[in-house]
Parts: structure tokens; C-alpha cells; sequence
């Protein structure tokens, strides 16, 4: 069973990282094999919630872009450089296709082969033979007579190779191999002198034409790899990047390795037809801005949200759970309920920790009776005063020890797209507005270097005071004008504060929205 990664989104707060963490003990518990992920550092908070409760930071997870180890190619195709040419072409004919790597006795990469080179070899009539004693009984489906040497090293021509009926009238001087056709045998006199001579003996039932068509496939298959720098893939590159390389190359065939060179199979170009995507699970978003990288090359099969709808759509049917509630972990708490999983101590702190972070201990307008009805059950079962705990949790995110100005923006910060504009909201929760405004033009500074490297038409920083019941709003230079016709006021100043502006998701996405779209 494909793992399955549940993630939040981009810069993730305790909400999208607690939800992951909790819906894959779920998922898991119903017979799923789920992993949590997170997309970004964890803040300041997060890291307060999951040391309180003992909890590990889910593993980062780059992108959820096609990779080669996403494609059905073909694994643990290859053949060793002491096998014979003869059986690398039966196993390119039976898998039907034109190349197979050749690898060493520890599975190391050494070069490739073609279709071509074993077409071109033959018609070439190669003289020399470099093999073994063994090779030649497999490929001449021949019988040992006598063996002098395993290994055999000789040429077809100069009479150094005899293929023979019989060893009558024929010098027997300078000769390595005789091979016997028709199945024919040695007398025992014959045989005393191939011993005396040490010449190499093998019967076969084939005729001499058969025997010189087959025995220079009997060579080992190290001796048609040349010194060329083959272009190879590992499991990890993605399959963009290997498309890009193919429209230069336009090969048919790639060998697969490891970091360590080790062959894992061979990708046929048109495997890449043949993938299977990554599946994935999202919580706390639904915008394609605030996903992974690469997420429409992935699978989505579920989402569990709490936020307005956003711009990511699918080709399959997928499970979706919304609800107007203040949190995501709110909507995990039902989930739980629904499925009749009990919710162990830990997670049942870091579902508490999710909505008492989202809805500012219940203190914001986003909080509803469901929030509040989880959080009593919640801290029942974790026997924490939710009321203590979640001030000495928001405290814990609000200090602005060691944090730069770049720190605080990103600390909770999302993107949001609509048809013609990007726009980003940062917010960051503190009862020390006074340190930020002695540094006021500092903050600006940044603000106005991510808009410009990033062509946003509007970023904002809000720093939230739970304790005033408001937001003192911080906006890029350039988006003056935008940020004055959204809340409808003339000539507001950076600073200003707005009373009653709590939630991004309510208080200020909403006004954005509405001004962009119109």
C-alpha cells in the first residue's frame, strides 16, 4: 500500500500542523497508511505545543512533483557482465524492450546495451571469443566433454576454435576449443589426447551452421559496453527534468541507480506514461498558492478545511469535509467522533492546542459552539485548564526574542490568488506593538522587498493584539492606495490600528477578496 502524506499548508501556524499530525493517527487507526508532513519551518508556538505534549515535528516534505520512483519502469532489470550477450537478448526480447543495463557482481552500473550493438556485433562477425567454459554449454546448449579452463579467451579465426563432427585428420596443435556438433563424441583414445593438449571440449546437438551464428553470443556481456558516458536517472529526479533531457536525447532507454551507482532498473521512455502519483490529503487549505510544489501532479483524495473555498481542482472524486467552525482541529475532534476512535492524551493536546490557537482561546469572533463543545471534551480528556494553557500558548508564539523582521512576517503567513492580482497576509500575535514601531520603517523595508520579488500587488502585516480586541495593520509602500480603498479610509497610515480585526479568515480575506475581484 503507497503511502499517503497529509500536509497543511505553506508556512505552517498549529492548526495545519496539529491536524496533519492528528488526522494521520486517524487514518491510519482505520487501516490507512498515512505519514504527517509539514511544508515549511514550524513557528515559535508549534514547537511550544508539540514539546509540551512530546510529540515529534512531522518530517518536511519538499514537493509532491512526479519523481521516477512514482513510474511503473522496469525495476531490477539488468544483467551481469559475466553473463553471455545470448541470454541479455533472450530478456530484452521477453520484456520487449531494446536496451538492458550491465552490472557487476555487486550491482554497480557499468554501461549499457543495446539491440543495436548486439545487431551490429553479429552482422560484424565478431572473431574474438571472450567468455566462459560455463557460457558456451548455455548458449550451444551443449555438454561438458572436458573442461581445462573455466575462463576462455581465444579467436575464431586461425583455426584456434574447431567446430567439428569429428577430430580425425585435423592438427590439434594451438587449439583452445573444440566443439563436438551433432552430438557427437570422443573415443577414449581421443579423448587421452584433448587431455594431454589441454584443449577445451564441448558436444552439441546443434550443426555447424547453427554454432557459427551462436558462439560469439556466448561472449560476455562487459565486452560490448563502451567507454561513453550513459545518461542515467536516479528514483528521486523528477519527471519534468527527465522529459527536458529526453527532447535533446530522444533515447529510448535509461538505466536507473541509486546515489551509490547500483542499478535499479531500466525506465523505457514510454513508462513515463505508466505512473502512479503521489496521494495526498490536505488540511487547513484548499488554494493551490498555500499547497505544495507540484501539486496538481498529485492525487488528491481528501480535504478537511475550515476556510473558503480556493482554486485547486481534481480529476477524481475525493472526500471533502468542510464546516464553519474556527478551527481545523475542530473538524478532526468530530472526525474522531464519527469513526468512534478514541483520542489519546497527546492528541487530544494537540487538537486543543489547534483550536485554542485559531480562535485566540475562543476569544475570537470564528469561534462557534462546536469549537467550544470540543475544547471542554478535549481538555477533559487531557486534564488541562484550557483557559491557563492557551494564554501561556499564544505567550509562547508572542515573543519576539531572536526573531527578525522576515521571522515575524513569515511566522503565520498565506498567499491568495484571484484572477488578476496575488495578494499575501501575514499576522502575528503580541501585546508589544511598541517594540515593532521603533523599528516601524524596518518592517516596510520587507514588506516591499517580498512584493517586489514576488509581483504581489498587495502584502500585509497585521500584528494582532488579543487583549485590545484589534490589529495594527502594516502594508508594502506601493499598495497604499489599495489598502486605503479597502477598509474605505482616507490616507491610512502604516500602524493604523483597526479594532475588532482578529481573524484573517473573517476580518480580512474577505475585504481583499472583495476589492480584487471587483
Amino acid at each position: 500500500m503507497d503511502k499517503v502524506y497529509i500536509f497543511g499548508h505553506k508556512k505552517p501556524d498549529t492548526d495545519s500542523v496539529v491536524s496533519s499530525i492528528a488526522l494521520s493517527y486517524l487514518k491510519n487507526k482505520l487501516g490507512m497508511n498515512t505519514e504527517a508532513r509539514v511544508l515549511g519551518d514550524i513557528n515559535k508556538e508549534t514547537k511550544y505545543v508539540l514539546d509540551y505534549f512530546r510529540v515529534a515535528v512531522p518530517k518536511y516534505l519538499n514537493d509532491v512533483k512526479l519523481q521516477l520512483k512514482d513510474i511503473n519502469y522496469h525495476h531490477d532489470f539488468y544483467i551481469e557482465e559475466d553473463e553471455p550477450l545470448y541470454t541479455a537478448y533472450q530478456k530484452m526480447v521477453t520484456d520487449d524492450l531494446t536496451a538492458i543495463p550491465v552490472v557487476n557482481k555487486d550491482k554497480e552500473f557499468l554501461g549499457l546495451i543495446t539491440i543495436k550493438d548486439l545487431a551490429r556485433d553479429f552482422l560484424n562477425n565478431t572473431n574474438k571469443l571472450i567468455t566462459s567454459y560455463d557460457n558456451l554449454l548455455d548458449v550451444l546448449k551443449g555438454t561438458e566433454v572436458l573442461k581445462v579452463t573455466s575462463e576462455i579467451e581465444s579467436t575464431l579465426v586461425n583455426k584456434r576454435v574447431i567446430v567439428t563432427d569429428k577430430i580425425s585428420n585435423i592438427s590439434l596443435d594451438d587449439i583452445d576449443l573444440i566443439v563436438l556438433i551433432n552430438s557427437n563424441e570422443l573415443s577414449a583414445s581421443e579423448l587421452e589426447i584433448v587431455k594431454e593438449k589441454r584443449i577445451n571440449v564441448i558436444s552439441t546437438l546443434y550443426d555447424s551452421y547453427n554454432v557459427g551464428r551462436l558462439i560469439s553470443l556466448s561472449n560476455y556481456t562487459n565486452t560490448l559496453v563502451e567507454n561513453y558516458n550513459t545518461i542515467k536517472f536516479s528514483e528521486d529526479d523528477y519527471v519534468d527534468n527527465v522529459l527536458d533531457v529526453n527532447k535533446k536525447l530522444k533515447h529510448a532507454n535509461y538505466p536507473i541507480v541509486d546515489k551509490h551507482n547500483k542499478c535499479l532498473g531500466l525506465l523505457k521512455i514510454t513508462d513515463l506514461n505508466d505512473k502512479r502519483r503521489k496521494q495526498v490529503v490536505l488540511v487547513d487549505h484548499n488554494d493551490k498558492m498555500q499547497s505544495a510544489d507540484g501539486i496538481d501532479e498529485a492525487e488528491i483524495i481528501e480535504i478537511v478545511d475550515h476556510h473558503n473555498l480556493g482554486n485547486l481542482t481534481t480529476n477524481k472524486a475525493l472526500n471533502y469535509t468542510a464546516m464553519v467552525v474556527g478551527s481545523t482541529s475542530t473538524i478532526i475532534y468530530y472526525l474522531f467522533a464519527a469513526s468512534k476512535i478514541e483520542i489519546p492524551k497527546e492528541i487530544a493536546g494537540l487538537l486543543l492546542s489547534g483550536i485554542l490557537s485559531d480562535t485566540l482561546v475562543l476569544k475570537s469572533t470564528t469561534a462557534t459552539k462546536a469549537d467550544i463543545k470540543a475544547v471542554k471534551e478535549l481538555s477533559r480528556i487531557t486534564g488541562i485548564d484550557y483557559e491557563r494553557y492557551g494564554m501561556e500558548l499564544i505567550a509562547a508564539g508572542n515573543s519576539l526574542e531572536n526573531m527578525s523582521k522576515e521571522d515575524i512576517l513569515y511566522n503565520d503567513f498565506k498567499v491568495y490568488n484571484t484572477k488578476d492580482h496575488i495578494f499575501a497576509v501575514g499576522q502575528f500575535f503580541t501585546n508589544n506593538y511598541t517594540e515593532i514601531k521603533e523599528e516601524l520603517p524596518e518592517y516596510i523595508k520587507v514588506l516591499d522587498q517580498v512584493a517586489s520579488a514576488n509581483n504581489y500587488s498587495l502584502v500585509t502585516l497585521y500584528i494582532t493584539d488579543i487583549n485590545k480586541d484589534g490589529s495594527y495593520v502594516l502594508y508594502n509602500t506601493k499598495a497604499k492606495e489599495t489598502i486605503e480603498m479597502v477598509y474605505g479610509v482616507d490616507d491610512l497610515q502604516e500602524g493604523t490600528f483597526i479594532k475588532g480585526c482578529m481573524s484573517r479568515k473573517q476580518h480580512i480575506v474577505p475585504l481583499m477578496m472583495e476589492y480584487f475581484e471587483n
